[in-house]
């Protein structure tokens, strides 16, 4: 009997999507809520987000390259936003499945591939499998370089049944208040609070939150980054100066696992500097991609 996470007052059916906007495709695991721009022709741009905020993170990103005439595609990873929320193991093999189904799907070929925080390992384990594909590895503060060192909350997280219980309890509020801490810029806060809120009320994230964690998909993956280090694909690293969720000195780690990667450091900025700092982020993105 799954947990009873009582604010997690409704199902992800066809009525309560009318509430997305994008698009749904049904693939092997579930449903995955996706947005798609451009034109078949135009440069191929693959936004990967990360551990709990959906793809709404990518809106300053995805509105820019769809302008800049890019064939710009952000999804929702399994367990958040409007995509489905399969009772399986949330590890690495589950999201880089999704993704490459996803992908075939679309159509999408010669791909520069975009990972934020826990994106970082996906993309990364994506490039690393399927090297024929990927153009272009973009990163932004990836996770992975060292296991993150988790809060009081996250720890208990990990015991089966008492993680359920505290998330249930007190996870809610810690949660919408942890993601406040990925800005910089405390004007930002409210409304980024209100847009990741949304998905919380579709039964099923709790449960693909805890299986995350605990499925290691906050661990070390530094040898992973030093395997496509070697693969040297053309490679982008942007990283928020004050990051409080990945801490900037592991900018250093990913540097020495692929020595050849173009590296910017964002002033003033916390662990989104896309979405934070779009006015400095997106010139040099669009230098990098074209």
């Amino acid at each position: 009997m799954p947990f009873p996470y009582l604010d997690e007052t409704k199902a992800l059916n066809e009525s309560t999507r009318k509430e997305a906007d994008g698009s749904f495709i049904q693939l092997s695991d579930g449903v995955t809520h996706y947005q798609l721009s451009g034109d078949v022709n135009d440069i191929p741009v693959v936004l990967v987000h990360g551990f709990s905020v959906p793809y709404f993170i990518y809106d300053p990103t995805f509105e820019f390259l769809s302008k800049q005439n890019f064939r710009v595609l952000r999804y929702d990873l399994f367990g958040r936003g409007f995509s489905d929320r399969p009772k399986l193991q949330y590890n690495i093999q589950l999201f880089v499945k999704q993704l490459k189904e996803l992908l075939e799907a679309l159509n999408f070929k010669d791909i520069n591939l975009v990972g934020l925080s826990m994106g970082g390992p996906i993309t990364a384990k994506f490039v690393e499998e399927y090297p024929q594909v990927i153009s272009k590895h973009i990163l932004i503060d990836p996770a992975g370089a060292k296991a993150l060192q988790f809060s009081s909350l996250r720890r208990l997280a990990q015991i089966p049944m008492l993680g359920e219980l505290v998330l249930g309890l007190f996870g809610s509020g810690s949660m919408v208040k942890s993601v406040a801490s990925d800005l910089f810029t405390a004007e930002l806060v409210e409304k980024f609070q209100a847009q990741y809120k949304i998905q919380m009320q579709y039964q099923g994230f709790k449960r693909a939150i805890l299986s995350t964690i605990r499925n290691g998909m906050l661990d070390d993956f530094l040898e992973l980054y030093k395997r496509i280090g070697k693969l040297e694909k053309p490679t982008l690293l942007f990283w928020g100066k004050q990051d409080a969720t990945v801490p900037f000195e592991h900018s250093e780690l990913i540097l020495q696992a692929i020595p050849h990667t173009e590296f910017h450091v964002i002033e003033n900025c916390g662990h989104i500097p896309h979405y934070e700092k779009p006015e400095e982020v997106n010139p040099i993105l669009l230098k990098f991609l074209l």
